[in-house]
């Protein structure tokens, strides 16, 4: 027998369940990077997360025999809808065993929920902010996850949501970059000097968490101009900007971070993060003085860099602001030795050009996530 239960917010029994259940369902996988529960649990707090000033969401667990084998979360995005001009709700925080019956249990219940608000579709998944991450995994299972910057699951998944009838909206491709071979063409190469050269293009780069924190809102605000026409866009609050912000500074390393202005007017960025995603899976989850002890140890052996944030805005693309941007990242291996190998994490599928410029300069296809769509 499947029962479905609403999450009570102020169950602190219940809550600890859905949140530790993936601890359960993952813990004999190598490549599963474990979130922080206390982050997950944030996303359960209508009172702490800044999603909440603008929208909503709604969390489910199932039980079979009294066990718990499936969780999921859905919202509506208000911001989102609103600037699409769409009725969409999304799932997130969806995890459950390799059971069809329990996935169309749980889900069924969360379409009712949706209905229930006059929304005419489900997309997911996607979270609460923009470094959630995006879509089931449905390419390069082999690969570590990339910190908890992106989503990680068993290869079953794809089925339990396509034979629900959710069909694909968009996929977001993440690329490999050995740093060995990771480089400009010539061409573009000498367009990223010449725009050095002029002056009007600049680079700001922070010594120290405490200046990066000073621009935080302008990268913010750089963030919301320069994915204005992607599929995922709305437009972040400044508490969300400060939310997020707040989060990326336990894993900043704030000489990966860039920013692109041009006549000292921000219009770009470069947000890179090194890897720590071996000590994540020591940490378990947990924030221990021992477990951060770790995590610094991990900022100064890790091999890996995570290039997850880059844009520039489009008026600028022309004038060679993305070649400049490009530049930049080449630099995050030349400038650190310590670096041998990169992800570029999530490119939407839409960001055509985009691609084509990365994998011009080396990179390649590693892994795909899905995002999923149902018209109800």
């Amino acid at each position: 027998m499947i029962d479905i239960e609403k999450l009570d917010l102020t169950s602190k029994k219940q809550k600890n369940e859905f949140v530790m259940f993936p601890f359960t369902l993952y813990q004999d996988v190598p490549q599963w990077v474990p979130p922080f529960i206390s982050d997950v649990k944030m996303m359960l707090d209508p009172k702490k997360h800044p999603f909440y000033e603008h929208s909503d969401a709604e969390f489910f667990t199932a039980k079979k025999n009294g066990k718990l084998v499936a969780r999921l979360a859905v919202m509506e995005n208000k911001p989102f809808n609103k600037v699409h001009d769409v009725k969409k709700a999304q799932f997130y925080l969806f995890d459950c065993i390799d059971d069809q019956e329990v996935a169309n249990a749980i889900f069924e219940r969360g379409f009712e929920w949706v209905r229930k608000r006059n929304l005419n579709a489900i997309v997911g998944p996607k979270g609460f902010s923009a470094f959630d991450g995006y879509g089931i995994q449905i390419e390069g299972f082999e690969l570590r996850q990339m910190m908890t910057m992106m989503n990680y699951n068993f290869p079953y998944y794809r089925n339990l949501v396509e034979n629900l009838g959710f069909e694909k909206e968009v996929d977001f491709i993440s690329c490999a970059i050995d740093s060995s071979n990771f480089t400009l063409p010539e061409k573009a190469q000498l367009i990223a000097d010449k725009v050095r050269e002029r002056g009007k293009f600049k680079v700001e780069s922070f010594a120290t968490k405490k200046e990066l924190k000073k621009r935080a809102l302008a990268i913010g605000e750089a963030y919301n101009k320069t994915f204005v026409n992607n599929w995922e866009y709305y437009p972040f609050t400044e508490r969300e900007v400060k939310f997020m912000a707040d989060n990326l500074m336990v894993v900043a390393d704030p000489r990966l971070i860039k920013i692109i202005t041009y006549n000292d007017e921000v219009i770009g960025f470069l947000l890179a993060f090194p890897d720590i995603s071996a000590a994540l899976q020591r940490m378990k989850g947990r924030i221990t003085p021992w477990g951060i002890l770790d995590l610094m140890r991990e900022f100064k052996k890790t091999r890996i860099v995570s290039l997850n944030g880059a844009g520039v805005l489009p008026e600028y693309h022309g004038r060679g602001g993305n070649v400049l941007m490009y530049d930049e990242m080449a630099k995050t291996f030349k400038d650190y030795n310590q670096y041998d190998f990169g992800e570029l994490t999530q490119v939407a599928e839409t960001a055509v050009q985009m691609r084509k410029d990365l994998i011009s300069m080396g990179g390649r296809a590693s892994k795909n996530h899905r995002v999923y769509h149902k018209y109800l």
